[in-house]
This record gives structure tokens, sequence and C-alpha cells, in this order.
């Protein structure tokens, strides 16, 4: 696996503005909010599906009807397009959830 170039990862995060980009660590997160604990737990089962189906698992934590994402790809000590296509389909579930009253 290897990490996205500097020139890549620049592009990729500009489609991403939700996301906070820390170089440090070579990650992104973002925080969710919902309208409580159910929309919560159900945009994290449904974000559990698409980990599995990309075999790319993040750090997450919840409390109530907050859902805080941390990305990063440890087999290449960095962000991949792992991370940038996780990170879209959790854009996309959340905006489709906010649409439908979530």
């Amino acid at each position: 696996m290897t990490p996205l170039d500097a020139e890549s990862l620049k592009h990729h995060l500009a489609g991403l503005p939700g996301w906070t980009h820390h170089p440090e660590s070579g990650s992104i997160s973002r925080s969710f909010r919902f309208a409580n604990f159910a929309e919560a737990f159900g945009f994290m089962a449904q974000m559990a599906a698409v980990s599995e189906r990309l075999d790319h698992h993040p750090e997450w934590f919840n409390v109530y009807n907050r859902v805080d994402i941390t990305l990063t790809t440890h087999d290449a000590d960095g962000l991949s397009e792992r991370d940038i296509t996780w990170a879209k389909a959790a854009d996309g579930a959340y905006a489709t959830r906010q649409r439908n009253g979530g």
C-alpha cells in the first residue's frame, strides 16, 4: 500500500471540505452530528458495512449524537486512496441522512 503523494493529497483534500488534515499523524478527521443516538448509531452501522466492503476500518468514537472519525492507512504510513474513498462514502451517507431528517 502506498501513501498519496503531495499533489494527489492536495487534490483529494480539496474535495473533502468537512475533513481536517493532520500532516503530523498522516490522518484526516471529521466530527458528524445527528439528531439523536439512534441516528448516530445507524450511521455507524451503515459505515461499518462500507468498512467491510473496502477492507478499511476507521478509528471512531461515539457519544450520544456525535461520531468522531479519524482515518489513516497504517500499511501506507499515511493517507491512501482507501481513506479518501471511505471519507467520501461517509460524507454521502451523512448528507443523505440529513436530507431525510436525521
